[in-house]
């Protein structure tokens, strides 16, 4: 494991406990968080449990589906869980660490950089939950917005597929096979929005599960041109899937949640 990411949380520990954390960084709590507390890892695990407990009611009634996308007659179809990767599989709030402790940004580079590492962690609880599908004979399918870019112009392509196959096979999730990994741009259609892809797999698979860390791990048109109040009605809306048929794991530092929001942010922010 690269020394710099393994020293990341301690590093954020450390600035807090000196008072020398900038104010201005809006990530460094969220992400002193995700690395630190125990709190953490009980809600992600929670998620895994509470997932596996629901598993064999989902198997059993073959008229169950998690999928919107998902129409007709499904009950042929052998099972899957679809599951994002980032902030739901795999943890890279080192990454993240990396960017609050010296001022950057997110950038393309960076990204590929610490893709190409393999050296993402697990998300507690994600690894034996998969392993726990497997052998129930449940298909493992991830549609992420990892990249894969062909074609275009030379020296701009890359590919994140073999990278992430290898992250998944070091924190215990082997044998993933790349046509089981649905990334951003890999076929014509498959942009952010993950709806085509859920469709592609619901016309092979009954889907009886969705994970993800953003609300477009599990529905459409909720990344762009919504209210947050419009986002709140959706989730109320599907009160029966959350925790049944779809897990949200938590993620305070990135995501649809804060790009749908117009600045200034602080006017989301109410007072008594």
């Amino acid at each position: 494991m690269n020394n710099f990411f393994r020293s990341i949380g301690a590093i954020l520990l450390l600035l807090l406990s000196s008072g020398c954390a900038s104010t201005a960084n809006n990530n460094f709590n969220s992400l002193l968080w995700m690395q630190s507390a125990s709190e953490y890892k009980a809600n992600t695990i929670q998620a895994y449990n509470t997932a596996l407990k629901n598993i064999d009611a989902a198997l059993d009634d073959r008229t169950w589906t998690a999928a919107k996308e998902q129409v007709g007659d499904c009950s042929s179809l052998p099972p899957a869980i679809v599951m994002d990767i980032d902030e739901t599989v795999l943890d890279n709030s080192r990454y993240m660490g990396k960017l609050v402790l010296e001022g950057g940004e997110w950038s393309l580079v960076t990204w590929n950089e610490w893709v190409a590492l393999k050296d993402a962690p697990a998300v507690p609880g994600a690894v034996e939950f998969i392993n726990a599908m497997r052998g129930k004979n449940v298909k493992v399918i991830f549609i992420s917005n990892r990249e894969c870019k062909k074609g275009g112009t030379p020296g701009a392509e890359y590919c994140q597929e073999a990278g992430t196959i290898e992250n998944l096979a070091k924190v215990g999730v082997g044998g993933v096979l790349p046509e089981d990994l649905l990334l951003l741009g890999e076929e014509a259609g498959w942009t952010s929005e993950k709806k085509s892809r859920r469709e592609y797999i619901s016309k092979k698979y009954r889907i009886v599960m969705l994970f993800g860390d953003d609300l477009g791990d599990f529905l459409a048109g909720v990344k762009s041109g919504i209210t947050p109040q419009e986002r709140d009605r959706l989730v109320g809306d599907n009160t029966n899937n959350w925790g049944r048929k779809w897990f949200m794991l938590p993620n305070p530092t990135y995501g649809s949640w804060i790009s749908i929001l117009h600045d200034p942010k602080s006017q989301y922010i109410m007072k008594y």
